[in-house]
């Protein structure tokens, strides 16, 4: 096959190259340059895509022998990923820039540049298995489960995914390493990218604040209705924060507050002991199904909620609007604006059912 690797400047994209190559793959690399002014260097394990990953991306694909180019996505990234990260924290939504960037980014706007070029397939160094049963795509799990990124991917159609190679899913990241360095690559030991690539120094709020804005409003305790204080902006929080709430007094029965719920029309910030932040039911709208087949009734499933975490069982039914989820286990800190994922057990690993993105929990 043509073979377009997407290469980050980092030790999982450069061996997936490494193996699209040794699999006879006629193999293109190209770095994504996702911002008009990146950075010249990494601060650690802080950000990406900066001027220093374009050129280990570029000595990675000389090492390999293969052709390397750098693509602007910059506006594409701008108008995708960062436009609707900050347009969900103003609806008081909690969003994943890095399902956005996938879904979006690299399996939208960069296959499709691809396979107008007659690539037949973008290959990338995400840890998730994917493989192919009459002709319907089967995300699973990665066999290494502590990086497994098969919840970020399981945004993706069945049309992408045909089109994808995800060459590192049956491997574990030391392997990966172990394997750069035999072959000789010198970012086998470059540290994993953290934290939101486009907020290098990790402030959030800090970020948030600075395109949006103050607007005024109160925090009140969801159980008296008491003001307890006033905050610059609901889009300074998250469902499920601990810490800078900027209330200092505990809730009353002496524990910490936590944030329960946003209001952006009122600004109003509800907070209370945690655990109020429990839910048993979710309810999700805009349903993708990864192996393109709909759900007809309830499926008994392993739903996730987060990239690492807020996993339990669970019953999913479809609805007319999306999919309702009826949860065995209490989930806290569920917020609207996160993607769910939901997984069905099989005999070569959880299959990733269908993904959705949550409204609201009861």
């Amino acid at each position: 096959m043509k073979v377009l690797a997407a290469m980050s400047g980092g030790v999982d994209s450069a061996v997936a190259a490494a193996r699209a190559v040794e699999a006879g793959h006629e193999v293109t690399g190209v770095h994504m340059a996702l911002s008009a002014k990146p950075g010249t260097l990494r601060t650690g394990s802080r950000g990406c895509c900066t001027i220093e990953d374009a050129g280990d991306a570029r000595r990675a694909a000389d090492m390999l022998g293969i052709p390397f180019y750098v693509w602007d996505f910059s506006e594409e990234f701008t108008e995708e990923v960062v436009a609707d990260f900050l347009a969900e924290y103003e609806r008081g939504r909690t969003p994943n820039p890095c399902v956005r960037c996938n879904e979006r980014i690299k399996f939208a706007a960069l296959l499709e540049r691809a396979i107008g070029l007659g690539f037949d397939a973008v290959c990338t160094g995400h840890y998730a298995r994917l493989s192919t049963v009459d002709d319907s795509p089967e995300l699973r799990r990665s066999v290494d489960e502590g990086k497994d990124q098969s919840y970020v991917l399981a945004s993706l159609t069945a049309e992408q995914l045909r089109h994808s190679l995800f060459p590192l899913g049956g491997s574990r990241k030391s392997e990966v390493r172990a394997e750069a360095e035999r072959r000789g690559l010198f970012v086998a030991r470059k540290p994993d990218s953290h934290d939101i690539c486009f907020i290098a120094d990790g402030d959030t709020r800090g970020f948030v604040e600075s395109r949006l804005g103050t607007r005024p409003g109160t925090i009140v305790d969801d159980e008296t209705g008491e003001v307890l204080a006033e905050h610059a902006g609901v889009h300074g929080f998250t469902v499920g924060q601990r810490k800078g709430i900027g209330v200092e007094a505990p809730a009353v029965d002496g524990r910490p507050r936590y944030v329960l719920s946003l209001e952006p029309v009122t600004a109003t910030v509800r907070v209370g002991s945690r655990d109020r932040l429990t839910v048993d039911e979710i309810e999700c709208s805009e349903v993708i199904y990864p192996g393109g087949q709909q759900l007809a009734g309830p499926a008994e499933v392993t739903v996730q909620i987060r990239a690492h975490g807020g996993v339990a069982p669970a019953v999913v039914a479809p609805v007319e609007d999306g999919v309702t989820v009826h949860l065995r286990e209490s989930i806290s800190g569920v917020a609207p604006g996160q993607k769910l994922v939901a997984y069905t057990e099989s005999a070569d690993g959880d299959l990733a059912l269908l993904a959705a993105t949550i409204d609201r929990t009861a």
